[in-house]
């Protein structure tokens, strides 16, 4: 199933993560599975966990769990049982947060600058007071720890809550004791299910069926061995009997290997044998070791066919070109035709994936001597893939899946000379991701190592520590970041001397996390000594200076030094002009940067005319339909509005909104936020009657793509409320409030500054529609709350105390 990426258009019933295919032989399972669909009610949780009636290790698995959650997950999907579905790796507590926070921006929206975990706590919080029915689905689960705050919030019977949740994991059933769970231990197929399997199946001949029954119980009935043998014996036309006689003399030589069983061994070899012979011969075996060393959850199809793949797959140098393509996704095929991996053509992020035995079994049997070949061929190939920019959160983690797998095997190989360029992609990655505490973690980590292995100047450990600075600011651990980058500053200045650009570039990075503590002043002082030492170094027109000065700009901005912050934005845009030309993305940054320090300084009539100039250069560089286009429109329609040019900003404003249907639908997000500033700029001009419209279109349009429960659906119900009220509607606006006021309640508590805020509009609605009793006791209720969360002496309180002496004096 295809993963619904954030911020695309939502679906009737919501999708976050990517749920993995049914096996194409699928069994239904009636004596042994336990129909999840049809069973789990509102409010439950279950755990599947290994069923003890099989020869197979727990740790092994095997017994179809994560098919049985995948088979719930299509059941909900189809059934439309759920409005919102949520499928989650939870294999690492990284992968679970990560999971967590796509959830929170796919059903309750994006909050920029928020970090992951942030993110995280608050998709648990949107399961608690959710009305809408919803299905998660953690699979893997190898640490109960790694579901972190999730134990504290998950539904139980009775509790009232719309959510089911499903967990798959290897732990034994004792480890969910004193949890509030069902735990469902899954076996072996039964005989007669097993029978049924291998019936469906082998279909070629009669013949080819004789002794099943006995094949089934030599395979211990576990569904993965069972995939694999009868693959083998549709490939190579054989019947069960000859297929016993290879497995009773291959489970004979086969060595042992911890956490694998015997039959689970000698299926996987003759599997691999099977899928190597078939053409392109000779290949599925490289193939098949590349994809073990890294995620079975889930390799991105583009890993196994680049260039560093296809030249370890083939033997050769390649280019990744038409034909080594063509002969890799053969060899994967052969591997799916053998039962070794799945594939999900739908998605290009977990396009292969394969059993965590598999896996371990092709680890266990690889030679020493091949082992640092086929790790560095898969680092390059994952370094090759990973896009420069962001990914998407999903092709993201699961490139960080893969690379943690990579090192698990044998991470000292990506130390060879030096730290293979992967390890600080990687580090990037997570802190791109808002995972800002396991990026700490994570630098820590590879600075101790670059330090141990290569010692404390090495560039690698300078970059290592410089990360972990980074890291540190953005976590909001302002003492910590600031000491990283002050000794990096004084080490880079000691042996680089003060005018070498790494040393600037480090003065720029300390004035950075200086702004970021508050300390605006000190931020001030060190950028103009860096912007100083560039000009002389690089010149005005130099990337380096270029940044930096308008880093200097910003910090002005942020010590209050409006006039100083227009001058330096306006110097960063003539040099950029005359160095890179007014098309570059530096020249039309610092543009729209002018224009909002001129828009912070009262000057409308400069800011317009700046943004007036970016749009006209955005469309002739990309054109009238392109995204950053349609973006400067609607910034030029919300300074003409900020500076009362009302009429300009509406014509503006229908512009962006019809260049956003027409190219992005009516239900696309940015399109619905088009509609409700269209809304507010006809309210501000007074034209209610074609402002209510469209307030009334931006909640239906809310409310049917992003939910009742949405944030943005409560925040376009406050705003049709308020146009009801101004438009002197008020027995439509009443009701509005009522129910604005109830949801907000639900949704953030009585203390949340936006629930406070709708009592006090209800109580101004009430005024207004002459029921003064009702104001009375919604301003005392107010005024309670706001002594309660604000306090008695902030100014919101002091306003409602204010509000409500005169109420009760009339």
């Amino acid at each position: 199933m295809v993963e619904q990426q954030s911020g695309t258009p939502q679906l009737p019933i919501v999708l976050s993560g990517t749920v993995p295919p049914l096996a194409e032989y699928y069994y239904p399972r009636p004596e042994t599975g336990p129909d999840l669909a049809a069973t789990m009610a509102p409010g439950q949780t279950v755990v599947l966990v290994h069923g003890e009636e099989t020869e197979a290790a727990a740790a092994q698995g095997g017994t179809g769990k994560t098919q049985l959650a995948v088979q719930f997950a299509h059941a909900v999907w189809q059934g439309r049982t759920a409005e919102v579905l949520v499928w989650v790796t939870g294999s690492s507590a990284e992968s679970v947060t990560s999971g967590f926070a796509l959830a929170a921006t796919t059903v309750d929206g994006s909050n920029p600058g928020e970090s992951a975990d942030d993110a995280a706590a608050r998709f648990l919080a949107w399961l608690t007071r959710t009305r809408r029915p919803w299905a998660l689905v953690i699979d893997d689960v190898i640490d109960l720890a790694d579901l972190g705050a999730l134990w504290s919030v998950l539904p139980s019977s009775g509790s009232g809550s719309a959510g089911r949740v499903l967990i798959t994991s290897r732990l034994p059933a004792a480890s969910f004791e004193g949890k509030d769970v069902s735990v469902i231990a899954v076996p072996g197929l039964s005989r007669r299910e097993a029978l049924a399997y291998l019936s469906s199946r082998l279909t070629d001949h009669p013949d080819q069926r004789i002794e099943a029954l006995d094949l089934a119980e030599e395979l211990d009935r576990l569904p993965l061995v069972l995939a694999q043998a009868t693959a083998v014996i549709s490939a190579r036309r054989q019947s069960c009997r000859e297929y016993r006689g290879l497995f009773a003399e291959r489970r004979k030589h086969m060595p042992a290997i911890p956490g694998a069983s015997a039959p689970v061994l000698a299926a996987w070899s003759i599997a691999v044998e099977c899928a190597h012979e078939l053409p392109p011969a000779g290949l599925a075996w490289p193939t098949l070791v590349l994809a073990a060393m890294m995620d079975y959850h889930g390799v991105p199809g583009a890993v196994l066919t680049s260039p560093a793949a296809c030249s370890y797959v083939t033997g050769r140098p390649s280019t990744a070109g038409g034909a080594d393509q063509t002969a890799v996704r053969g060899a994967i095929s052969n591997l799916a035709a053998a039962g070794l991996v799945s594939i999900d053509p739908g998605s290009a992020v977990r396009t292969v994936s394969m059993h965590a035995s598999v896996a371990a079994a092709v680890r266990a049997w690889l030679p020493q001597t091949d082992l640092e070949h086929v790790v560095l061929s898969a680092a390059d190939a994952l370094l090759q893939t990973w896009p420069e920019t962001d990914g998407g959160p999903q092709l993201e983690q699961a490139l960080r899946d893969c690379t943690t797998a990579l090192q698990s095997g044998d991470g000292a190989l990506l130390w060879k000379t030096e730290a293979h360029p992967l390890l600080f992609r990687t580090g990037l990655s997570l802190e791109n991701s808002g995972l800002f505490r396991a990026a700490i973690t994570y630098w820590q980590s590879l600075l101790s190592t670059s330090t141990r292995l290569l010692g404390p100047g090495h560039a690698n450990s300078v970059v290592a520590r410089d990360r972990l600075a980074a890291a540190y600011e953005a976590a909001g651990l302002f003492t910590e970041a600031t000491a990283v980058f002050q000794a990096a500053l004084a080490d880079r200045e000691r042996n680089q001397g003060p005018e070498h650009a790494d040393t600037i570039a480090a003065r720029a990075q300390l004035a950075h996390a200086y702004v970021s503590a508050g300390r605006a002043d000190d931020a001030v002082a060190l950028y103009e000594r860096a912007v100083a030492d560039a000009e002389r170094v690089c010149g005005p027109g130099h990337p380096v200076t270029l940044g930096a000065r308008a880093s200097l700009a910003q910090a002005y901005a942020t010590a209050g030094k409006t006039s100083d912050a227009i001058s330096a934005y306006d110097r960063v845009l003539g040099d950029s002009e005359r160095a890179l030309g007014s098309g570059h993305p530096t020249t039309l940054s610092a543009r729209a940067s002018l224009a909002g320090a001129y828009l912070a300084s009262g000057r409308a009539k400069d800011a317009i005319a700046q943004l007036q100039r970016a749009l006209a250069d955005r469309e002739r560089m990309r054109g009238g339909d392109h995204p950053d286009t349609i973006a400067a429109r609607a910034s030029l329609a919300s300074a003409y509005r900020a500076a009362g040019k009302l009429k300009d900003a509406i014509a503006a404003y229908q512009r962006v909104l019809a260049d956003r249907e027409r190219i992005e639908g009516a239900d696309h997000p940015d399109t619905i936020a088009a509609r409700a500033n269209l809304a507010y700029a006809y309210r501000s001009a007074g034209r209610l009657r074609e402002a209510i419209p469209h307030y009334e279109r931006t909640l239906v349009d809310r409310e049917r793509v992003q939910g009742r429960d949405h944030r943005d659906t409560l925040i376009a119900r406050s705003n049709l409320a308020a146009c009801y009220q101004q438009a002197r509607r008020l027995t439509d606006a009443v009701p509005q409030y009522e129910r604005a006021l109830k949801d907000s309640e639900r949704m953030l508590g009585p203390g949340d500054i936006e629930t406070l805020t709708t009592r006090c509009n209800l109580a101004s609605a009430y005024y207004t529609a002459g029921r003064l009793s009702d104001v009375v006791v919604v301003l005392q209720r107010a005024l309670t709350d706001c002594e309660r969360y604000l306090g008695p002496d902030h100014q919101m309180t002091q306003t409602v105390r204010e509000n409500l002496d005169a109420a009760t004096q009339i």
